[in-house]
């Protein structure tokens, strides 16, 4: 029986060799030959937040891509509360990182054609939410990420820091047991990437999340609770680190900020807080 000391997720001996994948040609030189993923192992508990760093091209996205079930290795298992992603079949997998896993890309990775609100309501309707509800969620989120105004807005028509909060909110509001995110300040400067890190963070925490992030940055890693180095393929623990004491602007959304609560919605579908009047149509 799972408790909270468990890990929600959890990787053992992962092998990734895209030499080995279905169509893909072989090295020309079998000694020089380097493995994506080099026997990783991994695990986090609910709530806990891990940094995974190192220089381009030393696994870290082949990693995160592995544990979100986005790709198969080539040896070892991925499981998410004690269940092997390897048995399950692909439509499963699917709708597994639909409901269970939230992401956050360094570009966002919005749709353009579709307003902030409808980005954030997308993944909602997809597990069975009606619009309405869906909609009246995403106006949470964005209220309380400041971004009420976006409501209509297009991502062309949003900041890079804009467009990051909308991605937050969008990973966020299926209330989701782990989020994967893949460089998330990448693209914005010092300041706003502190308060994008501040966001995610704290409402990760108040949710329970778990949360992963890839990053060059040692500032970013530093929000986390433990940093892992990945170095050729292989996974090095660094330990826990501290906090950092100056947040920036996310100072604002520290441990006492009210973000949604859960309830249920149609179909189980997780809703935060009590839907507001009125809506967008």
């Amino acid at each position: 029986m799972e408790t909270t000391t468990h890990h929600v997720l959890r990787a053992s001996d992962l092998v990734m060799d895209y030499a080995a994948q279905p169509g893909t040609a072989k090295p020309v030189a079998p000694a020089m030959h380097m493995l994506a993923l080099n026997h990783v192992n991994f695990a986090i508990r609910a709530g806990e937040s891990i940094a995974v760093m190192g220089p381009s091209g030393s696994g870290k996205s082949t990693l995160l891509h592995v544990l979100a079930g986005i790709v198969r290795p080539t040896a070892g298992n991925v499981s998410f509360r004690g269940t092997d992603l390897a048995q399950l079949p692909d439509a499963d997998c699917t709708k597994l990182r639909r409901s269970a896993f939230g992401f956050v890309f360094q570009s966002g990775q919005l749709l353009p054609e579709l307003p902030a609100v409808e980005n954030i309501a997308l993944p909602m309707m997809l597990g069975g939410a009606r619009y309405q509800q869906a909609t009246d969620t995403a106006m949470l989120w964005l209220e309380r990420l400041g971004l009420r105004q976006l409501a209509a807005q297009r991502p062309g028509e949003m900041s890079g820091g804009q467009m990051q909060r909308v991605s937050i909110a969008r990973a966020l509001a299926v209330q989701p047991a782990v989020v994967f995110a893949d460089e998330p300040t990448g693209a914005l400067d010092q300041s706003t990437g502190r308060d994008i890190m501040g966001i995610l963070m704290d409402a990760s925490r108040a949710n329970g999340a778990a949360v992963i992030v890839v990053t060059h940055d040692p500032n970013v890693a530093a929000f986390c609770d433990r940093t892992l180095i990945m170095r050729d393929g292989q996974l090095y623990d660094e330990g826990p680190h501290p906090q950092p004491t100056q947040a920036g602007p996310a100072a604002s959304h520290g441990p006492g900020a009210q973000w949604p609560q859960p309830v249920t919605g149609a179909h189980g579908v997780p809703m935060y807080g009590n839907p507001p009047q009125g809506g967008m149509r």
